[in-house]
């Protein structure tokens, strides 16, 4: 049976609007099909790296649009947007509010479990902040992977076999990419003590996460890229990291014309901590 799931908030990051690789069709059907008080876009929803380079801006990229507006017009749904890296242009006009949209660069969301820190996470990379020449090489080549991944992941359908993510394959070898997810986690968990909040939610690494780094409740919303996730409060105000592919299971609906295997979360992810 076909039905609108209902959340108190959404949180959705690292869209990537602009980018080759997002999924720009698939977060917009489950935004279209999702009723929440409140929508959080926390960063790096337009890519102004990527459409500074070859990106491209699609129908896709302009229904999601308009689907947010709708939302917060049809649905008086607030939206709050925190500014991420890959669209750090806005840094320059915030704090912006109108109507029921406000862009800023972080957001403390009330919860009966106490206050979380909204927070797009990219100050927390060194790389980043630090050597912004090397953040734009390095989304280059992680495009490029994207890109020679699709390519493989077709004739591995062809073979009939399930889809493989080069990206998610690296950051689970690479020693030095677990030791910077590590030392990330337990930076947001102090950024979190220092502004008086139980939990942190962010994004940037594009690895959803839901449990405990120390006495703070972390959580990241993945991306619309690879994962295709997002953090979700329930009516109850428990939170949960959910897939595109739980999502259309759970409301009766057929996903947008791809193959789902690739959004698998890790269990730590799903346990609501």
């Amino acid at each position: 049976m076909k039905r609108k799931l209902r959340f108190k908030t959404i949180f959705i990051s690292d869209v990537h609007l602009g980018a080759p690789e997002c999924k720009a069709a698939q977060v917009g059907h489950f935004l279209r099909h999702s009723l929440c008080e409140k929508l959080v876009m926390n960063g790096d929803i337009i890519d102004a790296w990527a459409l500074s380079r070859n990106g491209q801006w699609t129908k896709a990229h302009t229904h999601f649009i308009r689907t947010v507006l709708r939302k917060m017009e049809r649905e008086n749904t607030e939206v709050i947007y925190t500014r991420g890296n890959h669209d750090d242009v806005l840094a320059r006009f915030l704090p912006i509010a109108f109507d029921n949209l406000r862009i800023c660069e972080e957001h403390i969301h009330e919860s009966p479990h106490g206050k979380y820190l909204v927070v797009h996470g990219d100050g927390f990379d060194h790389v980043t902040t630090n050597h912004k020449w090397m953040a734009h090489l390095g989304a280059v080549g992680y495009e490029t992977l994207l890109k020679i991944n699709r390519l493989y992941n077709n004739y591995r359908h062809w073979r009939g076999k399930d889809a493989f993510s080069f990206a998610k394959w690296v950051k689970s070898k690479v020693k030095g990419a677990v030791s910077f997810v590590g030392k990330y986690e337990e930076q947001l968990q102090e950024l979190a003590h220092h502004r008086g909040c139980n939990g942190i939610i962010c994004g940037h690494i594009h690895t959803p996460a839901n449990r405990r780094v120390g006495d703070v409740h972390y959580l990241n919303s993945g991306d619309w890229v690879e994962s295709m996730t997002a953090v979700v409060e329930h009516l109850d105000r428990t939170f949960e990291v959910i897939t595109y592919a739980d999502f259309c299971e759970r409301a009766g609906r057929e996903p947008k014309g791809m193959r789902l295997s690739l959004n698998a979360v890790p269990e730590e992810a799903k346990a609501d901590a």
